[in-house]
């Protein structure tokens, strides 16, 4: 019998408002990302933030692959920048602990997905660039984040006739989700620009062979309502279990 493989999701923190325990700190994921792996026949654990290298380090060797999910604005201060007005909260912390969370993962050869945040600190990591918000484009500029309705599809990326993600959905345009308002600037060393919106936005990057890819949209929110989003998890989960 073939064993599941177990899925790492990179956590993040939310702070109470109110209730009895106000500042109260809790670890977290959306809980799409943990339905998608379980759906796509993963194991998921979430790998909550914590600040000991040595902790992280071992988180990563209990795994079999690596979500980067959403969140926070990336500190520019990785890319060679000073933040500008329009970029939204920052949380340092948790850029090192992703960081160090990729690195691991790509040194032992595990397989990475990286969501919206962790498309872009894929990018980063890489010695990418990103544009701090979507204002700072000098190109006439689509909507990339419709604030409602996670499930609707509002956007349409075209995706190279050539590339791993391309022979994955077998077909060249997608509609997706968009909820970002950071967009990749310059792509980062050994990766690849494999789908745009039509403004010419890049919406999804991959490594040479497939192993390691970041989309901008949130397929975890349109696993139950447009079933082709699964094959990114499945997929991810098959060379999980390769491995393994």
């Amino acid at each position: 019998m073939m064993t599941k493989p177990i899925i790492g999701i990179s956590g993040s923190r939310i702070i109470d408002q109110q209730g009895p325990f106000p500042g109260y700190r809790r670890s977290y994921v959306n809980e799409d990302y943990v339905n998608a792996v379980i759906q796509n026949g993963g194991i998921p654990y979430i790998i909550p933030f914590n600040e000991d290298p040595e902790v992280t380090i071992a988180q990563v060797a209990t795994v079999n692959g690596l979500i980067l999910s959403g969140g926070h604005d990336i500190d520019p201060r990785l890319y060679g920048e000073e933040s500008l007005p329009q970029i939204g909260e920052i949380w340092p912390q948790r850029d090192a602990f992703d960081l160090l969370l990729l690195k691991e993962a790509e040194k032992r050869h595990k397989p990475v997905l990286g969501i919206c945040r962790g498309a872009q600190l894929l990018n980063v990591a890489h010695g990418g660039s990103l544009y701090q918000d979507i204002s700072y484009r000098d190109e006439p500029t689509l909507k990339h984040s419709q604030g409602h309705t996670t499930n609707l599809e509002t956007q349409t990326i075209i995706l190279a006739s050539d590339s791993y993600l391309a022979s994955l959905f077998g077909e060249e345009q997608l509609s997706v989700n968009s909820f970002h308002h950071q967009l990749i600037k310059t792509v980062g060393k050994d990766l690849y620009p494999v789908a745009k919106a039509k403004d010419g936005v890049i919406e999804a990057i991959e490594n040479g062979d497939g192993s390691v890819l970041g989309v901008q949209w949130h397929p975890e929110m349109l696993h139950s309502s447009d079933q082709q989003m699964n094959k990114l998890f499945s997929d991810l989960i098959t060379k999980s279990m390769k491995e393994g």
